[in-house]
């Protein structure tokens, strides 16, 4: 039985067995016992008189041990209820000379070089199962909503972003002359930047379908907000106009973000202390006005704002930061491809709200979205989150071969490349849409860490693939 069902639903008078490990000793007495279910911990009461020394020199912060008793209450505080042991076994040592995770306060950057224990951290626990907690949600949402789970192929032979950014993967031995006709794939294959072109042609048989899988990109950012290898949910749908995209989105955050309001308070209250104190640090201009658990039940309980990308932009050139020249990127002419420091300074400066942003220039945005009949937007979809920035991206797909044919060559991709995917507007094309959902940027937003390294088991970036 794990700790958390103990917790839960304690039997008191019952005889239990409970393996785990110590997060401390006091007194020779008092075991602090964690097994990673719950953020709590289980007392557990040893009689030091009745056990051999050396044994009990054994249980050291970090040790793994199962432990045999009987659940009682506890006549002392912080607990309700621990366990008097009859019988205890050391299972894995863990030498106090050598065990970095003692019970003291460790830095994020420290616990980050020490990525294989950080999960025995009250911080990490916390995050990975909030981090499970909406990946379950988002699989329900799409479940209950009559989607139907696709995977796309992690090697692929098509850039769907058109940006160049991409991992190759080659069996070529490396300073070999050879070239990509010889390769294992006799052709030169990368690893996917995203699932959606072949989400697409799921989408055209299956109706509506959902990608949830990994991505990669090869761009040198060493930012708190990017890394090279992350996990994006990706859904598709026939009949769906950008309209119909924007309310999906909205609904399939707000129902993540609910979900673990509803079933992660312990953990949430937990970072929601840490993020205040981490607030507390920061010069008071840099500071959120609201705190964890406030913001999220904000985004759950209110409409997000929406705009074109047109209104967006008189709103950034006229805004204070744009005139003081404060900006590090400013905003002149129509046509400006948007920064963290212009989405940030509308979602949190100016509306207070997430925003939607919608009806882009063509010319910044990816050849596969909808011609407007402007000829120089297109039916692209941004929500932009208070701390995060951008966390999806989407937009009504071109449904119409000509027109995709001509942003293809104009783009300078090969149309041998897209053949497939061209062949979808040939054979009963429709209008379709959908976006891409940056997950650990939704963990990042749900958890408070300040940065995108920390809420994923083991970070890959620039220099940094250690673990």
């Amino acid at each position: 039985m794990s700790i958390a069902n103990i917790l839960q639903t304690p039997t008191i008078g019952n005889v239990i067995t409970v393996k785990g490990w110590v997060r401390s000793f006091r007194s020779n007495r008092f075991i602090a016992l964690n097994d990673g279910s719950s953020l709590a911990n289980l007392q557990c009461v040893v009689d030091f008189e009745k056990e051999e020394e050396t044994e009990l020199k054994r249980i050291t912060t970090g040790a793994c041990i199962s432990v045999t008793g009987e659940l009682v209450e506890s006549k002392g505080k912080g607990q309700s209820v621990e366990v008097i042991v009859s019988f205890f076994e050391v299972l894995g040592d863990a030498p106090v000379e050598e065990y970095p995770l003692q019970p003291k306060k460790h830095s994020l950057e420290f616990l980050r070089e020490i990525a294989h224990l950080r999960p025995k951290t009250n911080t990490f626990g916390a995050v990975f199962r909030i981090r499970h907690a909406l990946s379950f949600a988002i699989h329900n949402y799409f479940n209950k909503e009559g989607f139907f789970n696709w995977h796309s192929p992690i090697i692929t032979g098509s850039d769907a972003e058109g940006a160049g950014e991409m991992f190759r993967v080659t069996a070529l031995p490396q300073g070999s002359d050879k070239d990509s006709s010889d390769d294992f794939f006799g052709k030169e294959t990368h690893l996917t930047v995203s699932g959606q072109l072949e989400g697409e042609l799921g989408a055209m048989g299956l109706g509506k379908i959902y990608t949830f899988g990994p991505t990669f990109r090869a761009e040198n950012s060493n930012t708190t907000r990017h890394l090279a290898e992350f996990w994006m949910i990706e859904p598709e749908m026939a009949f769906y106009d950008l309209e119909m995209n924007m309310d999906l989105a909205e609904k399939l955050l707000k129902y993540t973000i609910r979900h673990v309001l509803e079933n992660c308070r312990e953990d949430l209250e937990f970072l929601n202390k840490r993020f205040a104190d981490e607030q507390k640090s920061k010069p008071q201009l840099e500071r959120a006005e609201q705190g964890l658990i406030e913001k999220l039940e904000f985004v759950v309980n209110n409409n997000f704002i929406r705009l074109s990308y047109t209104e967006a932009i008189n709103i950034l050139r006229n805004s204070r930061p744009n005139k003081k020249k404060k900006f590090k990127y400013p905003i002149n002419d129509w046509g400006a491809d948007l920064q963290s420091e212009h989405e940030r300074f509308l979602v949190e400066k100016h509306f207070k709200a997430p925003v939607v942003l919608f009806d882009y220039p063509a010319n910044i945005k990816a050849f596969y979205m909808r011609l407007n009949e402007d000829g120089k937007t297109v039916r692209a979809m941004d929500i932009l989150f208070p701390g995060i920035g951008e966390i999806v991206g989407g937009s009504q797909r071109e449904e119409r071969f000509d027109v995709l044919k001509a942003r293809i060559a104009e783009v300078g991709i090969p149309e041998k490349e897209l053949w497939w995917y061209l062949e979808t507007r040939k054979f009963g094309t429709c209008v379709h849409s959908g976006f891409g959902l940056g997950f650990e940027r939704l963990v990042l937003f749900a958890t408070g860490m300040g940065n995108i390294r920390d809420v994923i088991p083991f970070p890959r970036a620039p220099k940094s693939a250690g673990f």
